[in-house]
């Protein structure tokens, strides 16, 4: 494929935007090639700037449930562009959207809407510390939450220590009071309770860790982190804001049956537009300006017109629970036929796949931590990219990111990409 148009408006990017690109990913440094700009996308197809077609796997990082220009999020826009399309002051459409919430995650007595999933996260996280009165906070090595300081941070693999910055420009006393464990080991979280007692507000977890690739959750695992923070008296917060609305109607939190304390959502409430919500218990909401004394304020939080896109999507994702079936017999497909292609290939890939997410990891061991994640041949999944692009698949443009399916994928789109990867697999040999 011819991509000339796509490099010089890259070329001319750069010039005017930090790497070229408004977020590190779209940048496509982990493919060693320059980005596809994207022109247009309908339904399952994306098209570049240069007229190629591709399938989208990517969905725009998962909120695109019904795919591409669904017209169920239009519906009423119009009307509602036609009204305005800001105000800084409440409107009908904010109660409808947050009763929806409500309804649909038992677990969030009351919700507030912000305009990103760093903006949810981050608001979360300072009202677990305003409720509780206590400064620290666990996160686990490989989940991504955002990028605000206090969660840039990591440990060294396989460690238990205080979090190191891992981005210039966070300072070491915001970073000192995150703690990182090791997801799917309970025994590293009881260590930091054990080494901090008293002092953790929160614990934030990714219910089904979406941001190295996808590790699915040990049942136990997540079970025992609900216990454990109901012992300590510290707030659970699931980071739905890829799992939300995706993976069920209720997110992860009703796949899993545990409920939290606070849960974080993202553009899916949308219908695709910048939109986070956090929520939770009532009595740990109220802690909330302007009932209490935890600030947070946003102009374009519940803006009406991505309220009513994301009314639209929930409603229907309410009323037509077979899009959930169908997205998850679709991806059992993808997996299935990755699986046998590995085999007949030889070529050593792992497929995890959780309910409708998806991942393809070149290594040869199973995938349930972030140690074994970072086993993958990236330079294998470099060559593997370029020739599922040059195919026709837009997939992630990182070995560490989720494949994402919509409602509008047919069997023979995945078909086709079973085909394509085969194809692109014997490359590899």
């Amino acid at each position: 494929m011819k991509r000339e148009k796509s490099e010089k408006l890259f070329i001319e990017a750069e010039k005017y935007i930090p790497g070229g690109v408004n977020s590190p990913v779209r940048a496509f440094k982990s493919v060693d090639m320059p980005p596809v700009f994207v022109d247009r996308g309908k339904g399952a197809r994306i098209y570049d700037v240069d007229g190629n077609e591709y399938t989208d796997y990517i969905c725009s990082w998962g909120p695109l449930i019904l795919g591409h220009a669904s017209p169920v999020y239009y519906e009423g826009i119009q009307e509602a562009l036609a009204k305005g399309t800001t105000f800084g002051a409440p409107t009908a459409v904010e109660v409808e959207i947050a009763k929806l919430i409500t309804e649909a995650y038992p677990s969030m007595e009351m919700v507030r809407m912000v305009s990103s999933g760093t903006e949810a996260t981050m608001s979360a996280l300072r009202v677990a510390r305003g409720y509780t009165g206590r400064n620290k906070i666990i996160k686990f090595e490989g989940c991504y939450h955002g990028h605000s300081d206090g969660l840039l941070v990591k440990s060294g693999s396989g460690t238990l220590t205080f979090g190191v910055p891992t981005s210039s420009g966070v300072t070491p006393g915001t970073a000192q009071d995150t703690l990182v464990a090791v997801y799917n080991d309970l025994d590293s979280v009881k260590a930091l309770f054990a080494q901090n007692p008293g002092e953790i507000a929160a614990v934030i977890v990714e219910p089904v860790a979406g941001n190295m690739g996808v590790v699915a959750p040990d049942i136990n695992f997540m079970k025992g982190l609900r216990q454990i923070t109901e012992d300590q008296g510290t707030v659970l917060i699931f980071d739905e804001v890829i799992t939300g609305f995706r993976l069920a109607y209720g997110g992860a939190q009703a796949v899993l049956d545990i409920k939290p304390d606070m849960t974080t959502l993202g553009k899916i409430i949308g219908g695709g537009m910048p939109v986070g919500a956090f929520g939770g218990r009532r009595d740990i909401m109220e802690t909330v300006a302007p009932l209490g004394g935890v600030y947070q304020a946003g102009t374009l939080s519940g803006n009406p017109i991505a309220m009513k896109m994301g009314l639209n999507t929930l409603t229907y994702l309410r009323d037509h629970p077979e899009v959930y079936q169908g997205l998850e017999e679709k991806a059992k497909l993808l997996e299935a036929g990755f699986r046998e292609n590995i085999k007949k290939t030889g070529v050593k890939a792992q497929v995890v796949r959780f309910k409708g997410m998806t991942c393809l990891f070149f290594t040869d061991q199973p995938v349930d931590s972030y140690a074994a994640v970072m086993t993958s041949d990236t330079g294998a999944y470099t060559k593997y990219f370029k020739a599922m692009l040059d195919a026709g698949n837009f997939l992630p443009p990182s070995q560490f990111e989720a494949i994402f399916i919509s409602a509008a994928h047919t069997k023979e789109d995945i078909e086709k990409t079973i085909a394509d990867n085969y194809q692109a697999l014997q490359q590899l040999v």
